[in-house]
């Protein structure tokens, strides 16, 4: 049987996930996903996918893949997915389907208990808080127990702790096959059990880390394997762009200098004066910071000359001089003791590699690139290509002499605002990829609304933020909670979150969470909770990350509320070189590039609300120019067709209907 049939029958009312996968049914645009995948994998080549929320993409692609026999590797956009697709999705497919295939989860080092550097902060825990000497013990008893050495075990340790990069190695810092623990690595035990097995689960960053440095890996992994799957690949430019660009901040410096002096004082004690070398380059680095000067943290400096913008040339050269003379001194004093330790090799390496990029730097910026200076705490220098077309078309999509045509699959909810989804081809070099778009069975018409607010002020009013909290209050105490509100800048998730914490305080009814006050993970987890078990009804305001990746299908979120279009910030630097590239090329850059890029992002942050068919909810959009503006309907366009609410009681009427408590099983439709 062939895999289009194979696929037809997996997919049919009376077939294996019928009768083994819970909650499945059949849906004629999952089957025509699938079938194409079947397709590219049976003919090779490149398919992109734009499959709408509910369309069940997971499975479209995963069926077809598994029942090729072929080894795969499947790419997602963030750790958490991969977890889901390791632990549920894909051991419930391969039981349904009766595959007995070797799975297994790869992720960046970053990710994993590195056994030895675990030892170094046990010698230095007299220089720890407190505070982080508990959370030091947790992992020293669960290092005893784990097999895998993935972090994500620990549900209790926070991705942000300052632990967490003492107890982590990164390609700078390893030892490789020098390391005393070499043997029982859990990053050498998760890339050998990725060499073996027959599916392997990744994520973006793992996969364009690699490709960049071409260490084990990726390396190694893409040769063997004719099928990747890139699921979320709406992230694959800006994730790509980040790896494949160059890096260097004054944080790795004072990394290094803490390395330096930890593993001098420990191992060569009396050898070099340890002190010396580091509080060189300590000050070094201090003086750089200094001529910056004091800006407001998150300005992003755009550096097209000798130095960044405003700051002075001379100063700053004098100041990456001293660096790189510092990292020199330090050079010279590792190169004296690299045969006691292979810690002291590697810190030559870092040294020498740091001097490098400094050094790389101190030259003019690539053609094709666009350079710029972070400025917060620390400084952060980068050099970013302005999109991965090149690397894809050059590093990936480039035919092997003599071997079988790779079948490459991309697939996102959002790719873009027009049916050859250039928004996504364009700048990932796939501009000759099969496309397909999918459109999700919801019945958004009726399961959903969209309103937009006139009496509010222009986004760029200084009230325009407290006003949308008002909104935003008032609401929420008609609904009881389950409310979303998404920003679109930090300052404004501080003004709507802060005035909302306000008008709920001391509150039995409302609780307000806002974004960095808890993990993500446990906000997530609070915000599904709603207001059952006795818990007061919940309000989330977020930014950022907040925009996708989040599922709350049910009751639990009802009301998603956007400050304003989601255009890209003008003054960033990356941002100032696409639109240029733009002008020079003869297009507009507001409609070529702006208007798509706030379509997208409009279309992912309103997914969050309906995520399944019984799903009932209102989208708030706090943003006149939606609807009083040209380009408003192309943006609306990109929307789920939801219906108009045009008035005020409208609104308040639609989300009274939404009022009374039920359960998805007998929910009626609020507005049939």
């Amino acid at each position: 049987m062939d895999l289009q049939s194979q696929v037809r029958e997996a997919f049919a009312p009376q077939g294996a996930l019928a009768r083994t996968a819970e909650h499945f049914q059949p849906r004629q645009g999952q089957l025509d996903m699938a079938l194409a995948i079947g397709r590219t994998i049976e003919q090779g080549g490149v398919l992109v996918v734009e499959a709408g929320t509910g369309v069940g993409k997971t499975f479209a692609y995963l069926v077809p893949a598994l029942l090729s026999g072929e080894r795969v590797l499947l790419s997602t956009a963030t750790k958490t997915l991969q977890d889901q697709l390791f632990g549920r999705d894909l051991p419930g497919l391969l039981k349904a389907l009766g595959l007995p295939l070797r799975m297994a989860l790869l992720k960046g080092r970053g990710s994993y208990l590195c056994l030895h550097r675990l030892g170094q902060a046990r010698s230095d825990q007299h220089t720890l808080e407190r505070s982080v000497l508990q959370s030091l013990a947790d992992i020293e008893q669960w290092a005893q127990a784990t097999r895998s050495g993935d972090l994500a075990e620990l549900s209790d340790l926070d991705e942000r702790s300052p632990l967490v990069p003492l107890v982590t190695s990164t390609r700078e810092n390893c030892l490789g096959a020098q390391c005393p623990q070499f043997r029982s690595c859990h990053v050498n035990l998760a890339r050998r059990e990725a060499l073996a097995a027959d599916v392997v689960v990744l994520n973006h960053h793992v996969f364009f880390a690699d490709l960049a440095v071409r260490e084990s890996g990726m390396a190694e992994l893409l040769p063997t394997a004719r099928i990747a799957i890139f699921d979320e690949a709406h992230q694959l430019n800006e994730t790509g762009v980040q790896f494949l660009g160059v890096h260097l901040s004054t944080g790795q410096w004072l990394d290094f200098a803490r390395d330096v002096l930890a593993v001098g004082l420990q191992q060569a004690r009396g050898l070099v004066d340890w002190q010396r070398v580091v509080l060189t380059l300590e000050r070094a680095v201090r003086e750089l910071r200094l001529v910056v000067g004091k800006l407001p943290a998150g300005t992003k400096l755009r550096w097209s000359g000798v130095a960044p913008d405003g700051v002075p040339e001379a100063l700053w050269g004098d100041a990456m001089a001293d660096v790189v003379a510092a990292l020199q001194q330090a050079i010279v004093a590792l190169d004296t003791v690299t045969e006691l330790a292979p810690d002291f090799v590697r810190l030559h390496a870092r040294a020498v590699g740091l001097a490098e990029r400094v050094q790389q730097f101190a030259q003019a910026c690539e053609p094709a690139s666009v350079r710029w200076l972070d400025v917060g705490l620390q400084l952060r220098l980068t050099e970013s290509p302005l999109d991965i077309a090149h690397a894809v078309q050059t590093r990936l999509l480039a035919p092997t002499e003599g071997a079988m045509a790779k079948s490459w699959v991309f697939t996102s909810a959002t790719l873009g605002d027009d049916a050859r989804l250039l928004w996504f081809t364009e700048r990932c070099g796939l501009q000759d990829a099969t496309c397909l778009r999918v459109e999700s069975p919801f019945d958004y018409a009726t399961q959903a609304a969209l309103y937009v607010p006139r009496h509010l002020p222009k986004p760029s009013d200084p009230s325009h933020s407290a006003q949308v909290a008002a909104l935003a209050a008032a609401a929420v105490r008609q609904l009881g909670g389950r409310t979303m509100v998404l920003t679109t800048s930090l300052r404004a998730l501080r003004t709507i979150g802060d005035n909302l914490q306000a008008a709920f305080a001391g509150s039995a009814d409302i609780e307000v969470l806002v974004q960095g006050q808890w993990p993500k993970r446990r906000l997530m987890d609070r915000l599904r909770l709603g207001g059952s078990n006795g818990l007061p009804g919940c309000v989330l305001v977020a930014s950022a990350s907040f925009w996708e990746g989040v599922d709350v299908p049910g009751e639990m979120l009802q009301l998603v509320i956007i400050d304003k279009l989601p255009f890209p910030a003008p003054n960033d630097p990356v941002v100032e070189a696409r639109t240029q590239r733009i002008e020079v090329e003869g297009g507009s850059p507001f409609m070529d590039y702006f208007v798509p890029e706030a379509a997208v992002a409009l279309k992912q942050g309103a997914g969050r609300l309906i995520r399944h068919e019984s799903d009932r909810g209102v989208l708030v959009v706090c943003d006149t120019r939606l609807v009083g503006m040209g380009y408003g309907k192309r943006i609306r366009a990109a929307l789920p067709p939801m219906r108009l609410l045009k008035t005020e009681a409208e609104f308040q009427a639609a989300l009274e209907q939404l009022r009374p408590a039920t359960t998805p099983s007998t929910t009626a439709n609020p507005w049939s």
